[in-house]
């Protein structure tokens, strides 16, 4: 296991695998840590060559090429910040992610290139369809709480805001997750998730952290995992809720999933079917549900050992982390009683980027009762412990329904919806009601036939008002650049 290390250093020294050992595996080549290294430091001496001052921003639009793999340890070895644009975000979202973060310099290619129009850039900006080599340059000794990369969220509410993130952010989030994931030098970890998503970067980081090797993967079906697994031996896998809908409804030879030692969840929960989908799917995989923030990294994970019997839980603090759960007065909540998470402690962000406003409303002054005081993010989301320190997930504060007088959770209410089998997925929103204030629309996946045996489960496991007043039905149900469910788009498209 590696052993907790409290003391940051440069994110680029994350690299701890032994010369030899395997650390990047692509199609066409697998590279050494001490290959990955040697690159690391030539991309550095590019980035160092184009003579930007230290604190410049450089962004990547890419897919998963070794480049977009070694920006995240490049960018600050020369001193800059790397901003990692999801490469399924469009020219609009991309130009305001490059004039929101002033970057110096987008490395992308030729088909992502060509999308752009003039004055997409700022004005002293530049474009770079394949990266160089220069001068190699040795690891930073820098500060570790400087500024090391730029996050942007999703947008999926609103025009996307960057998260800061220092050295010390990312070195001790990776030796947080490679700890309590237990990953090993033989592990091989088949990277999904957009590398700009802080889920996905972490699989990187934590994967090197432990000396372990890393497969990105851009993949266009879920069949396209099941052969990547079985391609490099994947022995760990990242999801988000809906990707798992797709794997375990995929074909996956026996022999294949029992390849998969351990499988990792966030950016949503699990259900109880759809844990009890994995478990048969794929028998010798340990389950990690996880709950995070990108403001702070992450914030729980739940031992495997207990997700059969708290199914619904999210867990407890991951290490080097301070979760409290906090009444409206600021006070500790209760065993059983709902409160804000807040998150405490050394991975918490340091602000959004150029947005004073927005950065006071999420990061404020730990409770009073902080062992680590300081900033903490206020999440916005409701949670509540059992007595023995287990959290459990009730919703966002912006996605809670409020109807007849009552707070309904969408997870709650989407959880219901899916236990019957009649549907894979749902989203559960409010839209505007003049006698309810809110009502409750069930958008579902699956097979509208089955709608009258749905509505009869419902009424007879749901209380009253929590029946929805509308259900539609979906082939498919949108998804946000990360492969979430696009609450947003959803509640649009259903609301008068």
């Amino acid at each position: 296991m590696v052993p907790l290390d409290p003391v940051p250093q440069p994110i680029d020294r994350v690299l701890a695998g032994e010369d030899d050992a395997p650390a990047l595996i692509e199609r066409a080549a697998t590279l050494s840590y001490a290959q990955v290294e040697q690159a690391v430091a030539r991309l550095a001496g590019w980035l160092a060559g184009f003579g930007f001052a230290p604190g410049d921003r450089v962004a990547s639009w890419l897919p998963k090429t070794r480049e977009a793999c070694l920006m995240p340890l490049a960018a600050p070895r020369a001193g800059l910040v790397h901003v990692p644009v999801n490469p399924l975000l469009k020219r609009a979202q991309v130009a305001h992610i490059m004039a929101d973060s002033g970057a110096r310099l987008l490395l992308t290619h030729g088909p992502r290139a060509a999308t752009l129009e003039p004055g997409d850039l700022p004005g002293d900006a530049r474009i770079e369809v394949a990266a160089g080599e220069g001068d190699a340059l040795p690891r930073a000794a820098g500060d570790p709480d400087a500024l090391a990369a730029i996050l942007y969220t999703s947008g999926s509410t609103g025009r996307p805001k960057g998260v800061m993130l220092s050295h010390a952010n990312l070195w001790l989030g990776a030796n947080s997750v490679a700890h309590y994931l237990e990953i090993a030098a033989e592990d091989r970890v088949l990277a999904v998730l957009p590398l700009s998503f802080d889920y996905g970067q972490s699989q990187l980081l934590s994967t090197w952290a432990a000396g372990a090797a890393v497969a990105p993967l851009d993949y266009l079906t879920a069949r396209d995992v099941v052969k990547a697994v079985e391609r490099v031996g994947a022995t760990t896998l990242a999801g988000v809720p809906p990707l798992w809908v797709q794997l375990v409804e995929a074909e996956w030879p026996p022999e294949t999933a029992a390849r998969l030692r351990r499988l990792t969840n966030s950016g949503g929960a699990l259900t109880p079917r759809l844990v009890r989908a994995l478990r048969q799917t794929f028998p010798a995989a340990r389950l990690y549900p996880m709950y995070g923030l990108t403001e702070a990294f992450r914030s729980t994970f739940l031992d495997p050992a207990l997700v059969d019997s708290h199914p619904e839980s999210i867990g407890r603090a991951i290490p080097h982390a301070e979760v409290m759960v906090v009444r409206a007065d600021g006070t500790r909540a209760a065993a059983g009683e709902p409160g804000e998470l807040v998150h405490a402690g050394p991975l918490v962000a340091q602000g959004y980027w150029r947005d004073a406003e927005r950065t006071a409303q999420r990061f404020r002054p730990a409770p009073a009762f902080s062992r680590y005081g300081g900033t903490a993010v206020w999440s916005g989301d409701t949670v509540a412990a059992d007595a023995d320190g287990l959290l459990r997930f009730v919703g966002r504060d912006d996605e809670m329904i409020k109807s007849a007088g009552n707070r309904i959770s969408p997870a709650e209410l989407e959880e219901a919806a899916v236990s019957g089998g009649e549907a894979a997925e749902a989203v559960a929103v409010g839209v505007p009601d003049a006698r309810l204030g809110q009502a409750i629309v069930l958008v579902l996946r699956g097979d509208a036939a089955r709608e009258p045996g749905l509505r009869e489960r419902l009424r007879r496991d749901l209380p009253n008002f929590m029946q929805p007043a509308r259900i539609e039905w979906r082939d498919d149900l949108p998804r946000n650049p990360n492969g979430k469910l696009d609450r947003a788009r959803i509640r649009a498209e259903v609301t008068p």
